[in-house]
C-alpha cells in the first residue's frame, strides 16, 4: 500500500529529482524538468509548482541557499536539497518501484460506459483511437531509436515504458475492433438491440440483477 507522504504531488518527486543534482529556484526547476519532458511522465499542475516547493521547505526537504537577481528581474529564491529531501526522494522511488497501485485512465472510464454508444459508433471512435496510437508509436519508437544513438539507456526506461504500455493498448484495441467487426464479441446483438429499440433486453436486466445479488452476499 501505498504510503501517505507530506508533500504527496508528484510534482514534488519531480523536483527532488532535480535539485538533487544542484540547487536551484523554481524557474530553473520547470525548466528543467520541461526539457527533460517530466511532464509526459507523470501529471504535472505547472501553476501548483510554488506552492508544493513551499511545502517541501516546511517539511524539511528543500532548504533555501540564497537569493538571486538576473537583471531587471525580481529577486529569486534558490533551493537545496536537505539530507531528508534525499531520503523521501530515494524511499518514494522504491516504493513506486516496487509496489503496484491501481491508476486510473480515462480510457479505462470510456470503456466502462461504451454502452451508451452505438455498436456502430463504437467501432468507428476505436478505429479513430487505434489510428492515432499508432502514429504515437511510430513517433516514439523513431524518438527511442534517436535518443539510444546519444545517451544511456538508463535515461530512456521511462519511454520504453510508455511505448510498451501503447502497444499493448493497440493491440488491446486491434483485438476489440476484430471482435467487433467480425460479428464475434458476445452479446453484440443484445447492444445492437437495446440501440435499435431503446429498450434494455431482458438478458441485460437478468445479469444486472444477477450481480447485484452476488455482491450483497
Amino acid at each position: 500500500m501505498a504510503k501517505r507522504r507530506k508533500v504527496g504531488n508528484l510534482l514534488a518527486l519531480a523536483v527532488l529529482s532535480a535539485v538533487v543534482e544542484r540547487p536551484m529556484h523554481p524557474y530553473e526547476m520547470a525548466t528543467v524538468l520541461r526539457e527533460r519532458g517530466k511532464d509526459r511522465d507523470m501529471n504535472i499542475k505547472w501553476g501548483s509548482l510554488y506552492t508544493v516547493v513551499r511545502n517541501m521547505e516546511k517539511h524539511g526537504f528543500l532548504e533555501a541557499t540564497e537569493s538571486v537577481r538576473e537583471g531587471g528581474r525580481p529577486e529569486r529564491t534558490v533551493y537545496g536539497i536537505t539530507d531528508a529531501g534525499r531520503e523521501e526522494l530515494v524511499d518514494w522511488a522504491r516504493e513506486l518501484i516496487s509496489t503496484p497501485e491501481r491508476e486510473f485512465f480515462r480510457f479505462e472510464a470510456g470503456l466502462s460506459v461504451l454502452a451508451v454508444l452505438s455498436p456502430d459508433e463504437a467501432t468507428s471512435l476505436l478505429g479513430r483511437r487505434l489510428g492515432l496510437l499508432e502514429a504515437e508509436i511510430a513517433e516514439e519508437r523513431e524518438a527511442l531509436a534517436r535518443y539510444g544513438r546519444e545517451m544511456s539507456r538508463l535515461f530512456l526506461i521511462e519511454e520504453e515504458f510508455d511505448l510498451a504500455m501503447r502497444e499493448a493498448e493497440a493491440a488491446w484495441v486491434r483485438s476489440l475492433l476484430d471482435e467487433l467487426t467480425s460479428g464475434s464479441l458476445p452479446d453484440l446483438d443484445l447492444w445492437r438491440r437495446f440501440h435499435e429499440t431503446g429498450v434494455i433486453p431482458p438478458e441485460v436486466l437478468d445479469i444486472a440483477e444477477r450481480s447485484r445479488t452476488k455482491d450483497q452476499t
